[in-house]
């Protein structure tokens, strides 16, 4: 008993990292219809900013209370920055030319990792996170990593806050909008534009957060991690139908138990394969993935 609920909340923990990630390009797609490969990148970027300013360098940040707080604030606003400067210098100029906009993000996601290596090199670096988070809590009789809960509590509070603002505010409201007819939208004086960067900032915040605590799921990072996760927040995507929160939410929480259960009872390695045969098996039965309601709900 005590080693399902480890593997349970292993698992979910690994889902909300991945759903960190995979919000931000659910969003991404779902307003502009733009597949950002640059957006593992700027989970990159969060972690990096987070173990620079964790390590010390950042007055008043640390590995510890509110000094890795701090750290994790930083982390998360560097990544944002980024988005949207990757919005405003890459995507904006080629929103009516798709192609070269998958080539140029593919570019910048492959450009990212290789200057992070080249400032920090290659290897490593272990994540200076709390002292506090480093230990386990007794669950239902198992030990539980403290970084485990620490992540599910993070992708609970950035589901909660993004349905909030998609339904409860006016730019919420305009970016669904905009979904729905960006023409009308444009023609009422709205500046659809700004929405866009608004909704790139707030997915990068997501993979930037993503970065900035993940590092306390694997203790440690490196210039692809971001890079590698990316591949499996398309498969959350995918599962979760391409433009749904709600899904994209479900299928983090999918793939994450799947991934570990079948790494546990079978040969190490064989989640990954059994995530693909779990995506396959889902297209073949629901074509449009999970997604219960319309566009971004």
């Amino acid at each position: 008993m005590s080693t399902v609920v480890l593997l349970t909340l292993t698992g979910l923990g690994l889902g909300a990292l991945y759903f960190l990630v995979a919000s931000g390009l659910s969003l991404i797609f779902g307003l502009m219809d733009v597949l950002n490969f640059a957006h593992g990148a700027l989970m990159s970027v969060g972690a990096y900013g987070t173990w620079w300013a964790a390590s010390g360098h950042l007055p008043g940040a640390g590995p510890g209370g509110a000094g890795f707080a701090l750290a994790v604030v930083f982390g998360t606003a560097v990544g944002t920055v980024a988005a949207v400067l990757l919005e405003l210098v890459v995507i904006r100029p080629l929103y009516a030319r798709p192609r070269e906009q998958i080539l140029a993000t593919v570019g910048v996601g492959l450009a990212v990792p290789a200057l992070l290596s080249a400032i920090w090199g290659a290897d490593a670096r272990p994540f200076p996170g709390p002292e506090a988070l480093s230990g386990t809590a007794g669950l239902l009789g198992a030990e539980v990593p403290l970084n485990r809960l620490v992540l599910i509590a993070a992708a609970l509070v950035v589901l909660a806050a993004l349905r909030l603002f998609l339904g409860r505010t006016r730019h919420g409201l305009v970016v669904r909008a905009g979904v729905e007819d960006r023409a009308m939208v444009t023609a009422l004086g709205i500046d659809v534009r700004k929405a866009f960067t608004l909704v790139f900032a707030i997915g990068g915040a997501a993979a930037a957060l993503g970065g900035a605590i993940g590092g306390l799921y694997f203790g440690s990072v490196d210039p692809e991690q971001g890079t590698s996760l990316l591949i499996f927040a398309f498969v959350v995507v995918v599962m979760g139908g391409m433009s749904s929160l709600t899904g994209t939410a479900l299928a983090s929480v999918a793939v994450g138990l799947v991934q570990q259960f079948a790494n546990y009872y079978t040969t190490a390695g064989l989640g990954d394969l059994a995530v693909v045969v779990l995506l396959a098996a889902l297209l073949l039965v629901r074509p449009g993935g999970l997604r219960l309601t319309g566009r971004l709900a």
